[in-house]
This record gives C-alpha cells, structure tokens and sequence, in this order.
C-alpha cells in the first residue's frame, strides 16, 4: 500500500484552506479530521502520517481529499466515529489500499439494511459493517457521479460541478488545482476579469475559450466563495 504523503507531481497538493473550498466544508471541521482522524487515529494503523508540510502550512494527496467527503458525512450523519475508523480500516486490508473511501468499488458497494451499514462484495457477499444508526447514502452515490476513476480503481479527477461541466480537479495537472478542462487556466482568473469589469466576449477572444466555460467557471467560484 503507497502512502501518498510527499510533495510529489501527479499526486495534487491541497492545503486545508484548498480542502474547505473544494469541498464546501467548514475550515475548523477540515483541520480537525486530518489532525485528529488521519494523522493520529487513521496514520497510526499505518505507521504514517497522510499530510506533510512545508514547516508553515499541511497539505494532502487528491486521494485523501476524496476521502474527507465520504468521511466527513458519514460523522456529521450521526454514524459513531469509532465504527467509521474501523470500517476504514477493515477495508484498507481487503482492498490493499490506505485510500478505501476513495476507492470505486468500496464506494458503490456501501449500502443500507434496516438500520445497518453493510458492504457488498459481490452478488453473493454482503458485509455488516456494524453501524447502529440509518443513513442516506445517497450523498455517496451522487459524488460517485463526480468522479473519475483509473489505476486500481482509485479516484483520479473530480467534478466539482458535475461532468456535465467545465471546471476539473486532476492532480497531475496544475497541482491538482481547479482548471477550466483542455486548458492550464484557473476558474478564478476568469472569475477576477468578469469581476473587474471585461466583457465575456474579449475574455474568450483572448483565452480562446467559449461562454460556457466562462459561465462554469464564474459558477464554480462563486460556490467556493
């Protein structure tokens, strides 16, 4: 199992503020899941931590960024912390991956019985994962949706807005940072132009881009804003 916790290209470099916009999630709630959660109670399992750091700011991997979403709504669903690390765990074994939340068959295969969390194998296998309280998990389902996926069945873009979209999260371009696809440009340097007062029409003669790329990208900043 590869930990991906170096600054290294093709694994996308995302600080807590980038993680909290990306991700529409509070700060607070974002430095405390990977403090306490992947760097503590996660890493320890592993004998690693999941960030690293310049000596100021943490960052992670576009793969640990995948898993704070599913995480993070499994705990503020009500689902006990303890039972959700230890499913993490359990499934890293069967699946040889630190990055079970990140994982497309483990994604799809989550599912509820009455009140129980349970794991689909397969057709023939299900798994309970022990959890006591009901959970819509639809949530998981849609961000499936988000996804692309590649080697090992791991996430490898994500779709903040949908594929239907033009803004992509792809690690091994641009750092992993938002881009408007089939371009190196930011979202946010359209977005500034727009704000500062340059017509969409001399913004795509010039990026050579057209007005729906600039609609998704004004779109998109103004969700992470």
């Amino acid at each position: 199992m590869e930990f991906e916790n170096t600054l290294k290209l093709g694994y996308g470099i995302y600080t807590i503020p980038d993680i909290s916009k990306i991700l529409n999630l509070k700060y607070f709630k974002v430095q405390r899941l990977l403090n306490e959660y992947w760097d503590e109670r996660i890493a320890s399992k592993f004998g690693q931590r999941y960030s690293w750091t310049d000596g100021k700011s943490k960052a992670v991997s576009f793969h640990t960024l995948v898993e704070f979403y599913s995480f993070f709504h499994l705990k503020e669903s009500g689902i006990n912390t303890s039972r959700i690390l230890t499913a993490h765990q359990e499934l890293s074994k069967m699946y040889d991956t630190v990055f079970p939340f990140a994982n497309e068959k483990i994604l799809n295969g989550i599912g509820i019985v009455g009140k129980t969390l349970v794991f689909q194998i397969d057709k023939e296998n299900i798994i309970n994962l022990d959890f006591s309280k009901q959970l819509n998990l639809l949530f998981v389902k849609e961000f499936i949706k988000r996804l692309d996926f590649g080697e090992k069945d791991l996430a490898n873009k994500l779709w903040p807005l949908g594929k239907n979209k033009h803004i992509v999260i792809d690690p091994k371009h641009q750092f992993g940072q938002p881009t408007i696809k089939g371009t190196n440009l930011l979202p946010s340097t359209i977005y500034n132009l727009i704000k500062a007062g340059e017509s969409k029409r001399f913004i795509s003669a010039t990026y050579d881009i057209n007005e729906r790329q600039i609609a998704d990208s004004i779109e998109f900043c103004k969700m992470v804003a």
